[in-house]
């Protein structure tokens, strides 16, 4: 049995924990310590990086979350789950927390503020490559983008048009995967499915 935590402090948990139960597998709250020891592989959620990187000291999992990823722990990261999975991050507090689990610079609300937000149709390696897919609708809220990424790191998505095409928003190094955008919202579970079948491979080799 796959068990998929979702990182509980703040964001939109609830969404990405329905998603990911539609893909089958088991879904956990991750506050806590032990109860991170317990998953396969995690999702830290969109929401405001800032307040999820004091609460992670407050609830005691900065550390030790920092340990799981760095011991190979499969983690998905969108719109504020990408500023926290950077090893960079540009344009935030200075005494925010990141987990250093990806090779990139990050810029925090690099599209604007939430009147600014909009939707976009993507290509995503690995997903819109297959026979007869659909592209992938995106909704980017307050989001980040990757302002540069290390050789290790996967580019799987770009804004395809407008100020801001060849935007870099979505990234994977090894097993840790991140989107600018939020797949939670939209109903289609095509990036969540990506993921737990990232978790399955690792869980079984």
């Amino acid at each position: 049995m796959t068990v998929i935590g979702v990182l509980a402090l703040q964001g939109d948990v609830r969404e990405h924990t329905d998603a990911l139960a539609a893909c089958g597998v088991t879904t956990v709250p991750v506050r806590r310590e032990r109860e991170l020891r317990s998953v396969d592989g995690l999702v830290i959620p969109g929401g405001e990086s800032t307040t999820m990187s004091r609460l992670l000291d407050v609830f005691e999992l900065y550390k030790p979350l920092r340990a799981a990823l760095a011991d190979g722990l499969p983690a998905y990261g969108s719109c504020a789950g990408m500023i926290l999975l950077a090893s960079t991050i540009l344009d935030t507090r200075d005494d925010a927390r990141h987990l250093d689990a990806l090779d990139v610079t990050v810029r925090r609300n690099a599209f604007g503020r939430q009147v600014e937000s909009f939707e976009a149709d993507l290509d995503f390696a690995g997903i819109t490559d297959r026979p007869d897919a659909d592209p992938l609708r995106a909704v980017f809220i307050r989001a980040p983008w990757v302002e540069s990424a290390g050789p290790d790191t996967t580019i799987l998505a770009t804004v395809p048009g407008g100020p801001a095409a060849g935007r870099i928003v979505a990234v994977r190094q090894n097993d840790v995967l991140a989107t600018s955008f939020h797949p939670e919202v939209t109903g289609d579970l095509r990036v969540h499915q990506y993921f737990v079948d990232m978790v399955k491979e690792g869980t079984a080799s």
